[in-house]
């Protein structure tokens, strides 16, 4: 299990003294603990681990995208540093030419026919493809795909 992993993790950056892993498990384990309050249970899933983590991911990518147009580029690096560490224990990630392939089944499945019905693909995309990629990405290739 994710949190298993996690655990033994955060041993081992204590005797390391990794103060980048250390700062990063800790939130990751923080995260897993808010995530088991709000469905009221202290054992999750890894299912609902990997979620918690890719809403850690998602935050730390916002937060060094707002960062660096602020040039505090001393907070950005730490985000990052982290962002480095959350992202090892993430399934890997689709690449671009898997996600349009993917989106363009779920396109024909729907019967979209432009960006009218994002509304409708959205939420069939985020259920199939959501592990592997973020809305972002799928937004952002849907809006390529499909004619204004």
């Amino acid at each position: 299990m994710l949190v298993e992993t996690i655990n033994k993790d955060l041993i081992n950056a204590m005797k390391a003294k990794d103060e980048v892993g250390l700062r990063a498990i800790r939130a990751i384990k923080s995260a897993f603990l808010l995530a088991g309050t709000e469905i009221g249970t202290k054992d999750i899933s890894d299912e609902i681990a990997i979620k918690a983590m890719q809403k850690m991911a998602k935050q730390r990518k916002d937060s060094i995208d707002i960062f660096l147009k602020e040039n505090r580029t001393d907070l950005a690096q730490k985000e990052q540093e982290e962002l480095k560490v959350i992202e090892t224990y993430l399934p890997a990630s689709m690449s671009k030419d898997e996600l349009i392939s993917e989106l363009k089944k779920i396109i024909e499945l729907s019967g979209a026919l432009s960006m009218k019905d994002v509304g409708k693909i959205m939420p069939m995309a985020m259920k199939q493809l959501g592990s592997k990629t973020d809305g972002k990405s799928i937004n952002e290739t849907l809006r390529e795909l499909l004619p204004a």
